[in-house]
């Protein structure tokens, strides 16, 4: 492979609104997918919030997409679709189930237009059983998959600081749409897939380790419950910075612990000699450790764990990654533009991160160049006159 974009040459057709979807396909485009995100005419995708490009949540997961405003209520608009399927990889949606089917744009419907596309679904909490026709966002599939129990304490629950469940079905559904593509290229038919998740099903990925600490312990993981297998901590310095240790089972970081600590009497306490030790006792230490750390500043505390080789990491806030270190070195955010900063592809290939050098598109943008891909200029202009099609225009 010569370049950082293995999927260059694959088309996409997004049919994705708000996380989710956009986000999975806003992964496939920065490893170089061209992806054509279809929009309703005029409002554009929901997650624009009336404000185009100026929302920052739509810029982030759109950013170097086309943008294509058909009313697929139409039949002009429905035969445009079709006529534009035999030029395209992959089909994302992430509506609720059914949905595609009303509008004329199921998996079935699709494939046999074009058998080697590949089909991707993402829906609630899939397309069958009880809970097929419920709404769900974020929210609902962290609270059913057993995420909002997991991050709670064991005694009240509170809600998550982020959309992890959008965003990890979004991945799910990427690594998905991949390995079928894989497939495809194997298969002596070149036959398409049918793909489908659900953000209950994504969460799982999320939940699986806390499902096998469930079957070790017996017990209802919860937000302290890893803590003591993990003999981690989070720790309070004297100039009010934290910093997290996590020591795991090898023992050598136990010593190395002690070491930095300078060796405070609770090291020869047999209470925590061994790993099984700690992890019996870890709420009996915890709060020793606590005493040793509100001891010395941050910078004293850096300077003992690294010298010492101890795992751990400051407590880094979301408003200070931009300036991290460690995350200027990966090179993990474009250059500021409209007052914000986007977070490039989690991958380097052969040594270069793929990026997002384009911004997010207006509603429209494209629809005029990827009309034109199947349909006569004249034919495209009457669309645009009877509001078929929608492009913006500054």
């Amino acid at each position: 492979m010569t370049t950082n974009k293995p999927l260059a040459g694959i088309r996409v057709l997004d049919f994705g609104a708000f996380i989710a979807g956009p986000y999975a396909t806003e992964l496939m485009a920065m490893l170089g997918a061209e992806v054509v995100k279809v929009e309703p005419v005029r409002s554009g995708e929901a997650f624009r919030r009336g404000e185009g490009t100026g929302s920052p949540y739509f810029v982030q997961a759109n950013a170097g997409k086309k943008s294509l405003a058909v009313n697929l209520k139409s039949p002009e608009g429905m035969d445009l679709i079709t006529r534009l399927l035999p030029k395209f990889d992959v089909v994302i949606e992430n509506a609720r189930p059914g949905v595609m089917e009303r509008l004329g744009l199921g998996a079935d419907v699709v494939r046999q237009v074009n058998p080697s596309i590949v089909y991707a679904s993402a829906s609630g909490f899939g397309d069958g059983g009880p809970w097929r026709d419920r709404a769900a966002y974020d929210t609902i599939g962290l609270s059913m998959s057993g995420f909002l129990s997991l991050m709670s304490d064991k005694d009240g629950f509170q809600l998550a600081g982020t959309c992890i469940g959008d965003l990890t079905t979004g991945l799910v559904m990427a690594l998905g749409v991949v390995s079928a593509l894989v497939g495809r290229e194997r298969d002596p038919e070149h036959e398409g897939a049918v793909l489908k998740t659900s953000l209950l099903e994504a969460m799982t990925t999320m939940t699986v380790d806390a499902v096998t600490q469930m079957f070790e312990t017996g017990e209802r993981p919860h937000r302290e419950s890893r803590h003591p297998a993990a003999n981690s901590f989070c720790l309070r310095t004297s100039d009010g910075s934290a910093l997290a240790v996590h020591l795991s089972s090898p023992q050598k970081f136990w010593h190395a612990f002690l070491k930095a600590m300078e060796n405070p009497d609770f090291g020869t306490d047999p209470r925590f000699e061994t790993y099984a030790d700690r992890r019996a006792n870890y709420f009996e230490l915890r709060p020793l450790v606590e005493a040793e750390f509100i001891k010395h500043d941050k910078a004293e505390w850096e300077r003992r764990l690294v010298e010492a080789d101890v795992p751990f990491a400051p407590v880094v806030s979301v408003d200070e990654l931009p300036d991290n270190e460690q995350m200027q070195w990966l090179d993990m955010f474009e250059p500021e533009r409209n007052g914000q900063q986007l977070v490039r592809a989690p991958w380097r290939i052969n040594g270069e991160r793929p990026g997002k050098p384009v911004w997010a598109p207006d509603i429209g943008a494209h629809s005029r160049e990827v009309a034109l891909e199947v349909l006569a200029a004249e034919d495209v202009d009457t669309m645009f006159a009877e509001g078929t099609l929608h492009e913006t225009t500054s």
